[in-house]
């Protein structure tokens, strides 16, 4: 080996050490986390909403970590609790306990630490799952914006703050469910879900975000709730659905890619959701996970047709064993291989910032 050679590879080791930090080290920036889209990060907000009928707000879900069930999709944790762990700061609450303290006294301000805006079911065109009491995306933006213009947020704190936006799984999985006469061409169902997603974009930023985090959505072709789709295969992902699901992480990777060039002073990044979970899909008997293909906790084929908690369903024994808790959400122990991925992994899996570099930098204001 040479010696520019030598040079090289020392100059890449000194960057990944300088890179490698802790879960546990703490970061002098970012004391709160803002997030929204759906199920993947909600972390409570539909148990507060009487007339929906997607809810995780009873036993068993929650029951790893929980003492009662939080209306989280899952068994326990999920990536903004973890990234908060990582961050030393509370999780956060859904807007809607809050805002329920807030109105009624009990609480005198929203608290500090951020604010949980996510809704399970909820998708990034207008009209997903609407019928189904769930809070479409506009309607959560709204709240963060009644927030800031009625100054109920200090506007330092939100620059410093971590912004998550993962949506998307819902407005796919739906495309798929719809009969296949009424679908509009996938590549502009695509274009419209990244339409609304740079909205999004610019509105959080006109609102105060600065530092933008983009998560990938999740192989959703995967899925055990696959199972109950009519011509969706069993025995392997369906291809059609990942690949609808590809063209639109290109989409939101390339978006992310420009939020600093196109607006100033703030940084985007882009999480690969996808790639971390398919991986230990691939894997298969190789994975961290013994069961890569069928859900802990539910019923039917995969474990997927039959909801978790409801009548007739089943439970494994170790759900740490299971990368699926239910029909559509990874366990508790797969989040936390995401939330560590995008804390302080590689380029492969979050990019152009892992969440510790994006947390601790001191962001330049815009001329």
């Amino acid at each position: 080996m040479d010696k520019k050679a030598m040079s090289f590879l020392i100059l890449v080791l000194i960057i990944v050490l300088s890179t490698v930090v802790s879960s546990d080290e703490k970061t002098k920036y970012s004391p709160a986390i803002f997030s929204f889209g759906d199920s993947i990060l909600d972390a409570g907000n539909n148990r507060f909403l009487k007339n929906s009928t997607i809810r995780a707000d009873f036993p068993p879900y929650g029951s790893s970590f929980f003492p009662n069930p939080t209306g989280r999709f899952t068994n326990g944790r999920t990536v903004p609790d973890f990234i908060s762990r990582f961050l030393g700061i509370d999780f956060q609450k859904p807007y809607m306990e809050s805002n329920a303290g807030v109105l009624s006294g009990s609480l005198k301000s929203y608290p500090s630490n951020g604010v949980n805006f996510a809704s399970g079911g909820s998708g990034i065109l207008p009209g997903t799952k609407n019928a189904q009491g769930v809070i479409p995306l506009e309607e959560q933006l709204q709240q963060f914006q009644t927030m800031v213009l009625q100054n109920q947020i200090d506007l330092s704190l939100i620059q410093k703050s971590l912004f998550f936006f993962e949506s998307g799984s819902n407005d796919i999985f739906d495309f798929f469910a719809s009969p296949e006469e009424t679908r509009v061409d996938p590549e502009e169902h695509v274009q419209l879900m990244l339409s609304q997603v740079t909205k999004f974009v610019k509105r959080i930023y006109s609102l105060g975000a600065r530092r933008i985090v983009l998560l990938s959505l999740p192989p959703v072709g995967c899925a055990p709730g696959r199972a109950m789709l009519q011509d969706s295969p069993i025995k392997r992902c369906d291809d059609d659905m990942n690949e609808m699901v590809k063209r639109y992480n290109h989409g939101l990777h390339k978006l992310a890619k420009h939020v600093e060039f196109n607006y100033p002073g703030s940084l985007g990044t882009y999480g690969a959701i996808y790639d971390i979970l398919k991986f230990q899909i691939v894997l298969g008997f190789f994975s961290e996970f013994a069961d890569v293909k069928t859900a802990c906790c539910g019923g039917g084929a995969l474990g997927g047709e039959r909801q978790c908690g409801v009548r007739g369903y089943t439970i494994c024994e170790n759900p740490d064993d299971f990368l699926f808790w239910d029909s559509f959400h990874p366990t508790q122990r797969a989040y936390e291989l995401i939330a560590n991925d995008l804390w302080n992994g590689w380029i492969a899996n979050i990019s152009p910032y892992n969440l510790i570099t994006l947390a601790d930098l001191e962001l330049i204001p815009a001329a």
